[in-house]
């Protein structure tokens, strides 16, 4: 399974997601925001879904995509485990400079 955290660092997968949180939508829906190409969605589409933030439903002819919210809860769980981990180096950094200043 891929990281979320790496999936989403993509600024196209980012913007995916943000149109998927607001609605489920086909592929030809999301390109259509896009100057790429369809194939180039469906890609960004699979690594999403690879890992575990959006899942697509069969629908007749056409796959509608939607976000998953377990997924987006663990991508929000990883930003949170990074920044309290940068923060507290930041912490941990000033004090030594003032310690050693």
């Amino acid at each position: 399974m891929i990281d979320p955290l790496s999936a989403a660092a993509e600024p196209s997968r980012r913007r995916i997601l943000q149109l998927l949180a607001a609605r489920s939508m086909t592929v030809t829906e999301i390109a259509a925001e896009f100057t790429v190409t369809r194939s180039a969605i469906s890609q960004h589409l699979l690594v999403l879904a690879e890992a575990g933030l959006v899942e697509a439903e069969k629908v007749g002819r056409q796959r509608i995509y939607r976000v998953l919210p377990g997924g987006l809860q663990r991508l929000q769980a990883e930003i949170d485990r990074f920044w309290t981990r940068e923060l507290d180096q930041l912490v941990d950094d000033a004090h030594t400079i003032r310690r050693d200043s």
